[in-house]
C-alpha cells in the first residue's frame, strides 16, 4: 500500500520509512519559527496522513539546529491585527496547529534536539512520545514579554507546582534532564542517536494492531476529557486572546524594540531584565 501524495509545501517535509511518517519543519535558517505558512501546510499535510491507511505512526522533527524556537516573532511583528476578532483567528490557528498532534489519530512521536520553546514546546508536549537529545532547551518565556500560553498542555502533563514555576518565570532554559525528571519527555538520548531511537518506538507501534493502538490512545486521551481538558484549554485560549489583544509595559517595550531594533535586540532586552 502506497502513502497518500501530501500537497506541495514549502515549510515542511514529509518523508517515509515503511509505515511510518517524517514531518519535519524546514525553516532552518529561522530556527523553524512557525508562521502562517508552515501552520497551514502542516494541518493539510497531517490531515492527509491521519486519514491514510498506510500510515501507521508519524514522527515529528526539526531541520538543522533546533526542533523549533516558536512562534515567529518577525511574522507576528508583520502582522496586522485590527481587533480582537483578527486575535481570535490567529490564536485559534496555532491552537488548532498544537492540537492536532494530540488529536491525531496516528501515534505522534516528536524529536526534539537544540531549543524547543514556546509554541513548539506546547507542540512537542501535544505528541503521544518524546525522545529529547541531550543539550535540548526547553522552555516557555511567554510572561517575560506580556503574552500567554496557546494551548495550555503543562499542567496536564506534569504537576501543578512544576506548572507554575516553569510559567510564572518564563523560564526558557530547562535543560533535557529536568524535563525528563519533569515527565515532561520520556527519552534523553545522544544527539546522534536520537532520530533513531523515535524511528524505533515509531516503527514498534507500526508493527502493532492497529485498531488497537488507535483505539487505545482514544481511550487514553478519553480520560483527559472526562477530567476537563477540552473546556480547560478553550478556558486559557480565551485568556491568551485578551493578553495579546490587550497591552503591558512589558509588552509595549517588547514591540517597540522589536520593531526599531529587530527581534535579536528585543530578545536580548527580555533576557537581560532576568539576568
Amino acid at each position: 500500500m502506497s502513502p497518500q501524495p501530501i500537497p506541495a509545501s514549502q515549510h515542511i517535509t514529509v518523508e517515509y520509512d515503511g509505515a511510518v511518517a517524517i514531518l519535519t519543519f524546514n525553516r532552518p535558517q529561522v530556527l523553524n519559527a512557525f508562521n502562517n505558512d508552515l501552520m497551514h501546510e502542516t494541518l493539510a499535510a497531517m490531515a492527509v496522513l491521519d486519514a491514510d491507511p498506510a500510515v501507521r505512526a508519524i514522527v515529528v522533527r526539526g531541520a538543522g539546529r533546533a526542533f523549533s524556537a516558536g512562534f515567529d516573532l518577525k511574522a507576528s511583528a508583520d502582522r496586522v491585527m485590527a481587533d480582537i476578532s483578527d486575535w481570535e483567528r490567529q490564536m485559534q490557528l496555532q491552537f488548532d496547529f498544537i492540537l492536532q498532534f494530540w488529536n491525531s489519530p496516528k501515534p505522534t512521536i516528536a524529536v526534539a534536539h537544540g531549543f524547543c520553546l514556546a509554541g513548539a514546546f506546547e507542540l512537542m508536549l501535544a505528541c503521544d512520545v518524546t525522545v529529547a537529545a541531550e543539550g535540548t532547551r526547553f522552555g516557555e518565556p511567554e510572561v517575560r514579554f506580556g503574552t500567554g500560553i496557546v494551548a495550555m498542555l503543562l499542567p496536564w502533563i506534569t504537576g501543578p507546582k512544576q506548572a507554575k514555576e516553569l510559567l510564572l518565570t518564563g523560564d526558557d532554559r530547562i535543560d533535557a534532564a529536568d524535563a525528563l525528571r519533569m515527565g515532561i519527555v520520556n527519552h534523553v538520548v545522544p544527539a546522534e542517536a536520537a532520530f533513531a531511537k523515535g524511528m524505533a518506538i515509531a516503527q514498534t507501534m507500526s508493527r502493532a494492531s492497529e485498531r488497537s493502538v488507535r483505539m487505545t490512545k482514544r481511550a487514553i486521551n478519553a480520560q483527559y476529557e472526562a477530567m476537563g481538558l477540552t473546556g480547560g484549554l478553550r478556558a486559557a485560549l480565551d485568556m491568551d486572546v485578551l493578553l495579546n489583544a490587550g497591552s503591558s509595559p512589558e509588552k509595549k517595550e517588547f514591540a517597540r524594540i522589536r520593531n526599531e531594533q529587530g527581534v535579536k535586540a528585543a530578545l536580548a532586552w527580555r533576557d537581560a531584565r532576568f539576568k
